[in-house]
């Protein structure tokens, strides 16, 4: 794996009003380059806001988020992609009417990379059945399909910190092992440090040492997952629920 001497993601006292609506208060956490840390908790708790804050599509109410000890809060999502910081979204992400190879090659230009961005993605587009469907357009692809080419838009601006929003939602079995893979790859090519806002409690316990659990605008628990989802106040919050939905 790639590392770097940077100080990777510091989140220092993070809030996020709405008006007088509390969306959450007093986050903090940091991330080392090449860490995954999972983030859970109920609908509702600001696990999406607070990706949103982070890669600056949103302005924090209050606090800051340090990537290699340079303050990101309040900068335009632009700025904060340009600096390394990339998001993916629940839904999938892509320019819908222009064709695979087109996505890529937009994303490849704006994020300022070359012929050999292409080189990298190979191994990816094979895995992930893209590679003989680069003339495809992309809104005409099955949805997890649509879902690995959002992947694989951030990933081609070879970002420091990758936020993943809900990267299994609405993917099969079979197609959610593909999220390993990705992250496999980003980690090992990169060395970035990888947040994943996820309800497939499966997918968190395999992939995440770390996890954070929002609730109710708060920081409820923090640590790895076989003790933070033995705890009972976790598993009154949300552990219970999830589990019986999946089941």
């Amino acid at each position: 794996m790639a590392t770097r001497a940077q100080a990777g993601l510091e989140v220092v006292g993070l809030t996020k009003h709405f008006g007088g609506l509390r969306v959450f208060e007093e986050i903090s956490f940091t991330m080392p380059p090449g860490e995954i840390l999972g983030v859970i908790g109920p609908n509702g708790a600001g696990k999406t806001t607070l990706i949103n804050v982070i890669s600056g599509k949103l302005a924090p109410t209050a606090g800051r988020v340090l990537l290699d000890r340079q303050d990101m809060a309040g900068r335009p999502l632009h700025s904060v992609s340009q600096a390394g910081i990339m998001r993916s979204f629940q839904q999938t992400n892509t320019f819908r009417s222009a064709s695979v190879e087109e996505n890529i090659a937009r994303a490849i230009t704006f994020s300022g990379g070359g012929q050999d961005v292409w080189r990298s993605l190979a191994g990816l587009l094979e895995e992930f059945e893209l590679a003989p469907r680069l003339d495809e357009q992309s809104d005409k692809l099955p949805y997890g399909l649509q879902k690995m080419l959002g992947l694989i838009l951030a990933f081609v601006a070879r970002p420091k910190v990758l936020l993943l929003d809900e990267p299994a939602a609405g993917l099969e079995g079979r197609e959610r092992e593909r999220i390993d893979s990705f992250i496999k790859h980003a980690r090992e090519q990169f060395g970035c440090s990888i947040m994943v806002v996820e309800h497939d409690m499966d997918l968190v316990r395999r992939l995440c040492p770390q996890i954070l659990v929002l609730d109710a605008g708060r920081l409820l628990a923090a640590g790895p997952p076989a003790e933070v989802l033995a705890r009972k106040d976790v598993i009154d919050a949300y552990v219970g629920a999830v589990d019986e939905e999946v089941a």
